[in-house]
Order: structure tokens, then sequence, then C-alpha cells
């Protein structure tokens, strides 16, 4: 079993520009975004979106960066282009209980209409009811009530004018009450030395006449003011009757003029009687009068406010249902809000202060959320759990008290919302959200699931070709050529290290398509070439691998102790990747394994000192059970090893080294060196077959940066799974050092092709059962060392006579 050399042309994929079909992105028209292997979530949205049935809402999820937010607005509007526009909302007031204002919809435009109507009426008012009021029918008419009335009125004050006078006393009238004075002999009103000086029975009789003359006068006010009440409401009829047929005309104009069937037609209609008897009511209101005007102008000014409209959704002009992103889903931009105005040390409000959040707006319509935002403020989540159960929005201030020092509060009615949510989040948000709320799954029935990323053919290489072309003509940039369009889709299958996959994170396509621009203009082309996406990924590396050259820099100055060649028993360079969140690259690390006889077994000293992740500490179990299986016929092993990762202080975690680290175990066990210019990478199963790891590519540039750093002189390179051959997609400078025959990268499918490659000796491994194995193979010669353990180990027991039970 041996090890295989690849060929450059095996390192990476060559996307060839003349296989894509146009010269540059300027032939291709787009006017959307295209859905790029997203063909599963396509149809999911699609789905969810045709579906008029409660609870099938949309859960969006995948990778930001996925285009998953985009690609969604853009169907959302185009299917809600398709559908009927929705009605308006207004909210008017209640004339029978103001802290509970109406909700009123309307078919699309007439909610702004009815508010004009009701304003143009208001001014109606204000000089229809004063004209028609001194009109000289009117001032006839009112005349005359007022004359009958004071005729009567008169007649019985000149009664009782005559009783006062029989009885001693002067009646007269002042601010609109009777006043009485007792006169004297002289005809003139008595003084009060003059009354002290009476007598005592002359005091008795006036106080007697006084009783009587009170007595007149409560007659007197019993006979006039059911005449007075008679004279005011028949004046009062008498405005109604004048005008009431104005009022008539008003109320037909504006219920004609929104002549559309409704399905609040009775609550409109009901409204709209509600006014006419409001003003009927209150026409003395409109009458100029000399005393308290200030107090009659300001009553007046808050009737005419509760005849507005608060138009809290206006449709009007819209072709379509809406779509609403709502990318601050707070509590009052999301369900509504009251407003406040503060006057004299109090907060008032009226129905006029509603005003209706995003998903009263998205009503038959979508609305796009992104679950992140929701779940910042719990009461936000709550209240949309709430809404999804009753399909209800009931606009109100969270908590319970409305606001401080509120005067008045108000609790609009509730409106049903027809609207389909969209819901985006990620993947672990997802099934968080799935085990957290039973109930999520019932109103998100229809699953979005974005692909992070795609198996490649024409049509998606075509596709992103569109959606270079759409980038350029929507930033304005300069369009690619055939060849920098190739380049991007080449860095698409480095994204996710495979040849045969491209990533759907356009996200970085499209920064990427930006910086590349800007460095063709920069040069003063006119079109982005290869070599100026070329530039743009080698100024994104410079902008973000510090860290990676720091730690090369610590091996060439020797602080991280790496042999590039030569051999060494017990020792071998493992390849490790190091994630940075926005950086990744690959770095060597010495592994090292020492071994001496022993019942201890094998000893991971990452794991004793808690540097190690439960992967790697599966790893080393893993290579454990395999070792144990090597050598079964020697069992018990008197075996004790230790393995290491030198100079790591950062901890270990992963099973990419398994491979590495049993290699080194071996090495120890047979004293047979392995070649250090070659580094490895690979886990290991149970049965010694080599399975793929992650961030290949990185791991092999990392360690060709150092090699080549150092000076490549045609010995070093990389062992690495033959399972990972279609990951790769290595950096052209890599590919010419293997041209060049300066740079080697192998594949083992088995840990003995990796054996012989390494230690340049058979490695005694076959598929017969294990042991024993040829004295001149590498199995062999550990073979003969732990026979050699296993006998010091008794002889140690002899010696002691102390039982050995390994």
């Amino acid at each position: 079993m041996n090890a295989t050399p690849l060929k450059p042309e095996q390192l990476r994929l060559n996307i060839d520009p003349a296989t894509l079909g146009f010269a540059d992105t300027a032939e291709l028209q787009t006017t959307e975004l295209p859905w790029i292997g997203q063909e599963r979530a396509q149809n999911a949205a699609r789905f969810g979106l045709a579906m008029d049935q409660a609870d099938y809402n949309l859960f969006v999820l995948g990778e930001v960066g996925s285009g998953r937010s985009s690609l969604l607005r853009q169907l959302t509007q185009a299917v809600a282009a398709g559908r009927p526009v929705p009605p308006d909302l207004c909210y008017l007031h209640n004339f029978d209980a103001p802290e509970r204002p109406r909700a009123l919809r309307m078919p699309a435009g007439q909610g702004r209409e009815l508010r004009q109507l009701m304003t143009r009426f208001s001014r109606g008012l204000q000089t229809e009811i004063p004209q028609r009021l001194g009109s000289e029918d009117f001032k006839s008419e009112s005349g005359r009530i007022q004359a009958a009335y004071q005729s009567e009125e008169a007649k019985a004050y000149t009664e009782l004018d005559t009783f006062a006078e029989s009885h001693g006393f002067n009646l007269f009238r002042e601010s609109g009450h009777l006043v009485f004075t007792l006169m004297g002999d002289k005809g003139s009103a008595l003084t009060e030395n003059e009354a002290r000086a009476l007598s005592k029975e002359r005091r008795a009789e006036i106080d007697k006449a006084e009783e009587a003359l009170r007595q007149e006068i409560a007659r007197f006010l019993d006979k006039t003011r059911p005449m007075e009440r008679v004279m005011n409401e028949a004046l009062a009829a008498l405005r109604r009757q004048v005008i009431k047929p104005w009022l008539d005309h008003e109320m037909q104009e504006i219920r004609v003029s929104l002549k559309k069937q409704i399905k609040d037609s009775v609550k409109l209609g009901s409204y709209l009687e509600q006014v006419q008897h409001d003003v009927l009511e209150h026409i003395e209101l409109f009458i100029a009068q000399d005393s308290d005007d200030e107090v009659r102008q300001e009553a007046l000014t808050q009737l005419l406010l509760g005849y507005r409209v608060n138009l809290v959704v206006d449709n009007a002009g819209r072709t379509g249902a809406p779509v609403i992103v709502e990318d601050n889903p707070v509590y009052h931009t999301l369900f509504g809000r009251i407003e406040y105005q503060a006057e004299e040390d109090m907060m008032l409000t009226d129905f006029s202060r509603v005003r209706a959040g995003s998903l009263i707006r998205a009503h038959g319509g979508f609305l796009l959320l992104h679950l992140r935002d929701l779940l910042s403020e719990e009461l936000v989540w709550e209240k949309l759990r709430r809404f999804l159960r009753s399909g209800r929005v009931q606009i109100e201030e969270p908590g319970s008290s409305p606001m401080p020092m509120a005067a008045v509060s108000l609790l609009p009615e509730a409106v049903d919302v027809a609207v389909k949510i969209v819901l985006i989040g990620s993947v672990e948000e997802y099934y968080a959200l799935q085990e957290g709320d039973p109930e999520f799954s019932r109103h998100f029935r229809v699953k979005v699931d974005f692909a992070e990323s795609f198996p490649a053919s024409g049509d998606t290489r075509a596709a992103s070709a569109l959606y270079v072309a759409h980038t350029c003509r929507k930033l304005g940039l300069p369009h690619f050529s055939a060849a920098a369009v190739a380049r991007l889709l080449e860095d698409s299958h480095r994204e996710v290290d495979d040849q045969a996959r491209q990533s759907a994170i356009f996200a970085r396509t499209e920064a990427l398509v930006a910086e590349s621009a800007a460095l063709c203009r920069a040069r003063g082309a006119a079109l982005v070439d290869a070599l100026d996406v070329d530039a743009a990924l080698t100024a994104r590396r410079q902008r973000h691998d510090y860290p990676e050259q720091r730690l090369r820099e610590s091996i060439a100055e020797g602080e991280r102790l790496i042999s590039l060649q030569g051999t060494r028993v017990g020792q071998i360079n493992g390849l490790t990747q190091i994630d940075l969140g926005d950086w990744r690259f690959g770095l060597p690390v010495r592994v090292t394994a020492r071994s001496h006889a022993g019942t201890r077994g094998l000893l991971n000293i990452e794991r004793e000192v808690e540097m190690s992740g439960p992967i790697h500490d599966k790893g080393v179990l893993i290579l454990h059970s395999y070792l144990t299986a090597l050598f079964a016929h020697l069992t018990p092993l008197a075996l004790n090893a230790s393995i290491v990762f030198e100079q790591e202080y950062q901890g270990v975690e992963g099973d990419s080294a398994s491979c590495a680290e049993l290699f080194a175990l071996l090495s120890s066990l047979s004293g047979v060196p392995l070649r250090q210019g070659i580094a490895v990478t690979g886990a290991l199963n149970q049965h010694g077959e080599v399975l793929p790891v992650g961030g290949v590519n990185e791991k092999i540039e990392g360690w060709f940066r150092v090699c080549d750093a150092a000076g490549l002189d045609g010995t070093q390179g990389v062992l690495l799974p033959q399972r990972n051959l279609r990951h790769l997609m290595l950096d052209r400078a890599v590919v010419d050092a293997v041209a060049q025959g300066r740079f080697h990268i192998h594949t083992a499918s088995h840990v003995g092709e990796g054996l012989a490659l390494l230690s340049g000796m058979v490695s005694g491994i076959t598929d017969a059962a294990a042991g024993p194995y040829p004295i001149d193979s590498l199995l062999g010669r550990c073979e003969q060392t732990l026979k050699a353990y296993r006998e010091a180990c008794r002889q140690a027991v002899a010696e002691t006579k102390t039982p050995w039970s390994p």
C-alpha cells in the first residue's frame, strides 16, 4: 500500500472562461436576483406565499449572506403585485365611549376621501350654521317665540311686582336674579339705622310680609321656568329645523361620495348618524355670543376635533398587497402606539393619536421580520404569539399603566389582521424555537431552508454570471469579463472547499465584486478582469492575515519548534486550522509521542490537563482502539505511552490530527524515524481508514508558506486523506510549486499507506488478521518492542513478587 502523489491538475478546479458563453457581463440582461442553487427554498417559498389558509406563515432559515432576505423580499413583492389592494383603516371618535375609539375599514383610497369629506364638513358647519341662523326668516320666527314668552313672563312679573309693592317692598332684577328691598314711609328704601329704630311689632309685620313675598316669588319662578324651558326647547327645535335639512344633505353627499360597498358600511352609517345628532345637540356653540365667547370657542374647537378621521392605514395609490420589511420590530413599531401630549402636568390623548404598527399596515399582504430582532424583547414575542393565536391586534401601551400622570387612557377597538409573516433566522434559532415554543410549528408550517452550498453545473454558473451582472448594475460598477467571472466562480468553490459545489453565501461574492471593481477603476480600466479579482483577494488576505503572519514568523525565528527537513523518531508535523471568524488559516504543530514499558496504556496529555475538546478526546480513544486491534495477539499490552501537541497553549479540538498522533506513536514504538518535511492531516476510524477533514486547503497552504519561507528543497509536502481529493482548491502558488517538483501532495486511504510514505519502509499492515508482522516491517518492529516491554514488566513483577495485571 503506497500513498498516491497528486498531479497539479488535481489540486484545484480551473474554469475555462470560454465555457461561460459570454465576453463580459454587459451582455447579460436581468431585472431581478436569480435563485442560484436554491430550488428547494424557492419552491417552498412559492408554496407558502400562495397558501391562503391561516398558520401557513414562513420560516426562512439559512446563513447570513445567503440571500434569504433579498430573495424573499423580491419574491413577496412579485406575489403581492398580483393580489388585491387591502382596505384602508380609520379610527373614529366614539360618541358613546370616547375612551374606546372605533375602527373602520374602507376600500383603498376611501379612507383618505372620508377624511377630506369630514374636514370639509367641519368647515361647512362653521359657516353654514351661523349663516342660516342669521337669516331673516329664522330671526323672525325666533323673535316670535321669544316675544310670546316675554309677554307671558312680563304679565307674571307685573303681578309679582304689584304684590311686592302692596307689601311694602321694591322688586327689581339684578344679573338675572330677583332682588327686593323694604320701602320706608317716604317711598325710599329703608336704611339700616331706620330698620333698627322700628318697633318690635313693626319688625314682626315686615318679617311676615317678606315671607309672603318669598312665597310669591317661588310661585312666579315655578310658573316662568317651564315657560322658559318651553321657549328654549322651541328655539332649539327651530334651530334644528333650520339646520337639519342642510345636515341631511351633507350626510347624503358623504354617503354618495363613498358609494363603493364596504364591509363596515353599517358602522359608517351609524357613525354619520351620531355626528349629525351631535351637531344638532350643540348648535348653540356655533352662535357667537358677547359673553364667554372664548369659552364657547374652545368648546367648539373640541367639538369639531371629534369629527376628524384618523387614517392610520392609507392604501390609496397602491397597486397590490403591501410588503413591509420591519427592521426595528420593537413593541410600538410592530403593534402600534398611542401618543400623548403634555398639558398642565397631565398627559392627554384622544382617538386621533392612535398610530398603527407594521403588523396592521401589512394587512392583506406580507410582513418580513428577523427572529433575532424579535427575541431581543420578550414582551414583543409574547404579544406576537397572542396575535398568531387570535388573528387580532389590539393597540395598547405595554405594561399595566399606559403613561405616568396620564389623565386619559384609550383602548382602541381591536382589528382583525390577515397577514402572512415571513420570519427569517438561522438554523440554530429555528430548532431552538421549535424546542422552546410548542406552538411555533403550528403557526409556521412552511420551512424555507436555504442551502449553504449547492452542486455546481452549467446552469448555476450561468445564474452566477447573471448575479454578477445584476450587482454591477445595482451598484453602478464596471462590468466583468468572462475571465473575471470564472475567477469569482473558482473563489466560490474555494469558499466551500469543494470542486463540485459552489458557495451559496453570495454576500461574499458581492463584496468581492465591489472590491475588484474598485481596483479596476484604480488602474483606469473599463472592464474588470481576472487580475483585478486576484488583486482583491490578495488585498483581502493582507487585511486579515496578520495573526497568521506572526505565527509563521515565530516558526522562522525559532520560537515555535518545527522541523522542515530530515527524520525524527516519535515526532511528526500535524496540521491545524485556526478560525478567527473573519479569517481562516492553517498552521503546523509538532506532535510527539514517547513510549516505554508499563501498564497505564495510552495517555493524552491535553486531555489530562483539560485542554482538549470532546471530539479530540474521541479521536484519541479511537486511536487507542485501533492500536489495540493491531496488536490484539499481544494482549494485554504492557505499554505506557504519551502523546502531546508541542507548544500548544490554547487548547485542542477536532480529530483531524489522529493520524499524525498514530504515526508518531508507532514511530516511537518501532524506533523508525519519520520524514519531517511531510506534514500530515487526517482522521482515523477503528479500522485504520483515513477519514476526510475540514479546512484542508488552509492547512496545506499554511504548511506550504512555512516551507516556502525557509526555502523549498523538493522533499516537503503534505499527506492528506484520499477522500479529501474533491475538496482541493489550492492557491496557484502551491499548484505551481507542485508542477515544478518543489512541493508534493500525497493522499492515503489507509494509515498503512501513510506509514510507508513517512517511514520509507513497509508498514506490515495487511487485510489479514492482526500479527504477527514481518520482522522487517514497521509494525514488526513495534511488535518486537511491545514483546520487550512485556518481558520487562514480567521481570519487574518477579523481582518485586507483585502480581502483574496490565
